[in-house]
């Protein structure tokens, strides 16, 4: 399936809306500029199988440029926004990406984190050049950029035809897993198939059956397109006719006025979105309609049970949950109905198809903790440039994981725990953090948590909780005991958290996922100053 699909049955019809402006993009304006894009591409001597690099924020040109990538057979590599210039350069040399594509309000970072890249043949800016970055154009056609200079993207695609000036293959993304643990790292599913046309998609069958896109989906799109989450299932949208309703970035009250105003169907979200919605007064959630919702999807991060039961009395049953990561190794899924009989689970496995191990591999029984593995990998996947950490992946066995730590119950529902490496050894005890963390944040004063290890002489390590605050409160000696005391008076007491510590912000990403090895970084700075 392919959007051109839509383009030539249904030409005007609404691609991309951006509700800040109300600007409405038709699938044959979509289509044709990717086309355009991609002869760009190949006139720059880019091949089947080579890189192209995205950083933009949430604008409706992010799609030309995925599609041209997708529809020339390029990977393409899409970019946070909120990286350091030298995390920005370390990503461009590590996917070695021939082309990158900037919107003008990131030119000061892509310029300083592209600098002397030799590897980069094509340097394209989205919207007016700022007035410290090189003019636009300053560099005749089809010749390239110096390394401080940019082609304007709209002149330089409009030059182009939209017939193919080469075979239209299925490219693919090369996305960075989040680096909550350290340097991101690349994940390739496959190499670049030249037998593989442009629409040839398998596995896209999930977005069809479970959330039943089609040419009448309205899919509000909250999340940043660098993410996997929101990029797969705005593409998906596309592939089956459907409209994105495209913010530029998650806003409560703003998300509720988009599902009334246009009718949304279908919305992805993280749990740190459903919590920020439950937080806006009861008036302001009962002043939108949202019963146009059929569907609602959320991932990437654990949800308090809590904030999921209430997200379903509010939205209705139709929130489901999937358990899955960027290396696409596995897929659970639960649906509402299912999820209010077995609370907390992500999903039913099929049999055999999920197997939980201590670090020794032996498999343990239902209700244990340990390592969680696919067992029947739904993608080989491998990171790029580093067999050592692919390898490390996967068990003599071909089974897959992804770091995480959890448990089957009896009737073989998953429940998810924590991460292996945030695990908390303290007096020869396993802790694992997401419990705790999921506990207080219903703490009247919690408004974001992270729980973490730390040494201790007797124990090994204790539990710290790290919060931020909710307005009203400060923090201090007489707030770390309440907090500590309500723990222990809902928790088995060797899981609760020994010291609080109060701090402005926490690091977390975009997709909700906290970088607890920056958090440590910050406190050990924090504790030298």
């Amino acid at each position: 399936m392919r959007p051109d699909d839509h383009a030539e049955r249904a030409p005007d019809s609404t691609a991309v809306v951006v509700p800040a402006t109300g600007q409405r993009i038709s699938y044959r304006a979509m289509v044709d500029q990717s086309r355009r894009l991609a002869n760009v591409l190949r006139s720059r001597g880019l091949e089947p199988g080579d890189h192209v690099a995205i950083l933009m924020t949430n604008v409706p040109e992010y799609f030309e440029v995925v599609w041209a990538a997708r529809r020339a057979g390029y990977f393409y590599t899409a970019i946070n926004w909120h990286l350091t210039p030298g995390e920005v350069r370390y990503m461009l040399e590590n996917s070695e990406s021939k082309a990158l594509i900037v919107s003008a309000d990131l030119a000061d970072l892509a310029s300083q984190a592209a600098a002397g890249l030799p590897g980069l043949r094509l340097r394209l800016l989205v919207g007016p050049a700022p007035a410290n970055t090189v003019p636009a154009n300053t560099v005749p056609a089809n010749t390239g950029t110096d390394s401080s200079g940019w082609d304007n993207y709209a002149a330089t695609v409009a030059g182009e035809g939209t017939a193919p000036l080469g075979p239209e293959l299925e490219g693919q993304a090369m996305l960075y897993s989040s680096g909550t643990t350290g340097r991101p790292k690349g994940i390739v599913h496959a190499k670049i198939d030249v037998a593989r046309r442009f629409g040839d998609v398998k596995g896209d069958i999930l977005w069809v059956n479970r959330y039943g896109l089609g040419p009448d989906t309205v899919t509000l799109n909250v999340g940043p397109l660098y993410h996997a989450a929101p990029l797969v299932s705005a593409m998906s949208t596309h592939r089956h006719g459907g409209t994105v309703v495209l913010p530029p970035k998650f806003d409560a009250e703003q998300t509720l006025q988009a599902i009334e105003r246009y009718g949304v169907t279908y919305a992805q979200f993280v749990p740190t979105m459903f919590i920020r919605l439950l937080r806006l007064p009861e008036e302001v959630r009962r002043r939108y309609d949202v019963s146009s919702l059929r569907a609602v999807a959320h991932s990437a991060a654990p949800c308090p049970v809590e904030v999921k039961r209430r997200m379903i009395e509010w939205f209705g049953p139709v929130i489901s949950e999937y358990y899955s990561a960027t290396e696409a190794a596995g897929h659970v899924s639960i649906r509402s109905e299912e999820w209010l009989e077995h609370p907390g689970s992500v999903g039913r496995a099929a049999p055999g198809s999920v197997a939980i191990t201590d670090d020794t591999g032996r498999e343990l029984l239902p209700g244990e903790d340990g390592v969680i593995w696919f067992t029947r990998p739904a993608n080989k996947f491998s990171y790029h440039g580093d067999p050592g950490k692919s390898a490390a992946m996967y068990n003599d066995k071909g089974w897959a994981k992804m770091g995480d730590i959890g448990h089957l119950d009896p009737d073989g529902y998953l429940f998810i725990t924590g991460r292996s490496d945030h695990t908390i050894i303290s007096g020869g005890v396993n802790i694992y953090p997401r419990e705790i963390e999921d506990l207080l944040i219903e703490h009247p004063a919690v408004d974001d948590v992270a729980v973490i290890g730390v040494p201790d002489d007797e124990y090994g390590e204790s539990v710290k909780a790290v919060v931020t605050l909710r307005d009203g409160y400060a923090g201090g000696p007489g707030l770390e005991r309440d907090i500590i005391d309500w723990t222990r008076a809902r928790l088995a007491h060797y899981k609760c958290p020994t010291s609080v510590t109060f701090v402005d912000s926490l690091p977390r990403s975009v997709a909700g996922k906290m970088m607890k090895h920056r958090l440590i970084e910050q406190l050990k700075q924090a504790s030298c100053t």
